[in-house]
């Protein structure tokens, strides 16, 4: 028997045992993936920290640990969230085959594309985070008062803004993904993209807000960039809708 799930086909009918049997292979499958990349980070997290150490001022020395468990607890949290980075491909790929079968063979192909799509835009969005977001926010939480503080930088508390600032970052890049996906699933349309702006804006801005980052320099930064993303997600809807409208069209009748 394979040990690789076998992906239905649309319309194809399962029990619940199947679907369930089917689900916890592709959660093994996940997990084994995050395990190894885990395996592999933590190899490597000396050079993760250094890394992530590069947008402290220059003035600023490594950050301390108040604890003595602290240090082994910083490298574990930081090679995970590394792991879950890398593997991020694997992951959207393992759900969208468990979804797949719920949507017609046309809308799967488009939507495999998207799941690569998906991985570009995941990595455009720890790019971004880190050499933009991130030295910006943390000049700014470093040099805040300090002329009445003596900011000292705790090693726990610096990886998990990092880790986390960089994570969101990465999902919150998946908007245009999210949006196209939904304009082919024909949830949603151009015309209504565009008549709902508003909303959209309102929506990025949430989202913006919401984000790791808690000073306003990297808030503000984010906004921005998920505004443009949405704006980007409406261009692209345009282009691509009549193109699968007519894809459609084209497509044979079904024998009654």
């Amino acid at each position: 028997m394979s040990k690789l799930p076998r992906r239905l086909r649309h319309g194809e009918e399962a029990t619940l045992v199947e679907h369930l049997g089917e689900l916890r292979t592709r959660l093994i499958i996940s997990l084994v993936a995050v395990v190894a990349a885990f395996a592999v980070t933590y190899t490597f997290h000396g050079r993760l920290l250094e890394w992530l150490n590069r947008p402290l001022p220059a003035d600023k020395r490594p950050p301390v640990t108040f604890g003595v468990l602290e240090p082994f607890t910083v490298s574990i949290m930081v090679s995970f969230y590394a792991a879950v980075l890398i593997t991020l491909p694997i992951l959207f790929w393992q759900l969208w085959a468990f979804l797949a079968p719920a949507f017609e063979e046309r809308h799967q192909r488009s939507m495999a594309v998207l799941v690569a799509f998906a991985t570009v835009l995941a990595v455009g969005g720890v790019a971004f985070g880190y050499w933009l977001i991130l030295p910006a926010a943390v000049h700014f939480l470093t040099n805040y008062d300090s002329s009445h503080f003596d900011i000292l930088v705790r090693a726990r508390d610096y990886y998990s803004f990092t880790s986390f600032l960089l994570l969101g970052v990465a999902l919150a890049f998946e908007v245009p993904v999210f949006v196209l996906g939904l304009v082919r699933l024909r949830i949603l349309s151009a015309a209504r993209l565009r008549a709902t702006w508003r909303f959209g804006l309102f929506a990025m801005t949430a989202l913006g807000v919401l984000l790791p980052g808690v000073d306003p320099v990297s808030t503000a930064l984010s906004v921005v960039t998920l505004i443009l993303l949405y704006a980007l997600s409406i261009a692209l809807a345009m282009f691509f809708e009549p193109r699968w409208r007519g894809t459609r069209a084209a497509e044979p009748a079904p024998d009654v």
